[in-house]
């Protein structure tokens, strides 16, 4: 039934209900699509395909008896390597962190899918610690794109956005400290959303503070808010964690656009320089927005690159990753990374604070540009991927992955729900994303606009292809059970 790899989790579960299928079938559907694509793309650390199966068959039986666990009962998910997993370890992608351990315990997000009935596949792969934007690893190896393994995934969610457009899971769990599920949602041609910081409970908290989020990445905008209403609950040991939603997200999803006011930003007021196809295809998406109502104007938001305050909070996370281990263990993180941590440890807590003060100033104009617009919509990346296995793309003169990210991180400064949705493809047929940014808290805002670009076709791109083999770095089978 490799049909069921095409299907969202909200089609899987109309079909358990139906009794046209069961879970036991799209879970074995989903691993052996993760297990025929694996060599190729390197999207799991390990894929668990005895607990998966023994839990879609409990599932099997619930349906069976007309019991449903929850909303997500038998929908085949994954996770990335950053959050814990109750009985695998969680390994960040790296040589440092000993799998030896207990690992009894669940990261919040994790165990609001395990009590509404999710069938766990396997952990995704990230760079060290979550660090970059793309997605390979001394421990792991190189992650790469559906669309085409020579290219990277991006990251560092990028195990998870291939693992979920190649329909080896309907949905996973990632994380987003800069654009960690936008960037490589966008390179791999699916959904995903960071959401308001606090709306997911995070716990442990991360050395990255409250730049990080959690959040959902999905095959459309529907399976997001499904999964938003499981993962958003309050969690006690996540002391930042926000209250309950108003409301659910699925009874709103489909709210559409009429008389929204979006402000259509294509190059953040002339800072950013665009690839052409992307500008056009994100028009073509923003033109689909009025023509469903939307009232649309081209207007900037007023700052300036905020890279340097990002570099100082993010550098200075990277540092404390690390602050434990010594000299001997340090040799085994990417290179890289010990260059980020190196610069983060000479920060002072001054330099610290007046990055504080400059995430402070960007959050209040965001909060007075959204007393004026709903929405902002701007590319998600000015580029498409690029070569994997490297950091940056050849020529562009950038240092760090944050050169080719402008649109990603000024939004987990400012902590506002954003996420990404296809619209589109380059003439290399690799995906093309458009970002939807709404003032902080308005997340079912973000899933109403994203939920009509996909009514309205804009967001139907192709599926990838079987990717071939590569001859590229790609570690070949991933461990477990």
């Amino acid at each position: 039934m490799s049909e069921l790899t095409d299907l969202t989790a909200v089609q899987l579960l109309d079909g358990y209900r139906k009794g046209e299928f069961g879970p036991v079938d799209a879970t074995r559907a989903a691993l052996r699509r993760a297990e025929e694509t694996e060599p190729a793309v390197n999207a799991f650390v390990r894929l668990t395909r005895d607990e998966a199966l023994a839990q879609a068959e409990e599932s099997t039986r619930r349906w069976r008896a007309g019991e449903p666990q929850g909303l997500l009962d038998g929908v085949p998910v994954s996770v990335k390597d950053i959050l814990l997993q109750r009985g695998t370890p969680t390994l960040r992608g790296s040589k440092t962190v000993s799998p030896d351990g207990s690992w009894d315990e669940d990261a919040p997000s994790v165990a609001r899918l395990r009590e509404h009935g999710a069938v766990f596949i396997g952990k995704t792969t990230t760079p060290e610690f979550g660090w970059k934007g793309v997605t390979d690893s001394p421990l792991n190896g190189v992650t790469r794109n559906p669309y085409d393994p020579s290219r990277t995934a991006g990251g560092s969610s990028g195990g998870s956005a291939a693992a979920v457009a190649l329909g080896a899971g309907a949905l996973s769990l990632g994380t987003d400290g800069g654009g960690s599920v936008r960037i490589p949602g966008s390179f791999c041609g699916i959904f995903a959303l960071k959401p308001t910081y606090g709306r997911v409970p995070l716990y442990p908290a991360s050395p990255f503070g409250t730049l990080a989020h959690v959040g959902p990445m999905t095959r459309d905008a529907a399976d997001a808010a499904l999964t938003m209403d499981v993962i958003s609950g309050p969690d006690w040991r996540d002391w930042s964690g926000l209250g309950p939603a108003a409301g659910d997200f699925r009874s709103t999803v489909g709210g559409g656009v009429r008389g929204l006011r979006i402000a259509y930003s294509p190059t953040l007021g002339g800072q950013v320089a665009v690839r052409p196809e992307v500008a056009s295809a994100v028009r073509r998406a923003v033109e689909a927005l009025a023509a469903q109502g939307a009232w649309v104007e081209e207007a900037d938001p007023d700052f300036s690159d905020p890279v340097e305050a990002f570099h100082t909070l993010w550098f200075s996370g990277a540092a404390r990753v690390v602050q434990h281990l010594p000299p001997a263990k340090r040799e085994l993180l990417d290179p890289g990374l010990r260059e980020v941590v190196g610069a983060g440890a000479r920060y002072s807590a001054l330099d610290y604070l007046a990055a504080v003060d400059v995430r402070m100033e960007l959050g209040r104009r965001m909060g007075r540009f959204h007393s004026t617009y709903d929405l902002l919509v701007t590319p998600t990346l000015p580029i498409t991927a690029f070569e994997a296995g490297v950091e940056v793309p050849k020529g562009t003169g950038s240092r760090r992955w944050t050169g080719w990210t402008p649109f990603t991180y000024p939004f987990n400064l400012t902590q506002q729900p954003a996420c990404t949705v296809p619209c589109g493809v380059d003439g290399d047929g690799l995906p093309i994303g458009v970002q939807l940014v709404a003032a902080r808290h308005a997340d079912a805002l973000v899933l109403r606009a994203a939920h009509a670009l996909y009514g309205a076709g804009t967001a139907d791109i192709a599926a990838p292809g079987n990717p071939g083999p590569t001859s590229g770095e790609t570690r070949a089978t991933p461990g477990g059970s």
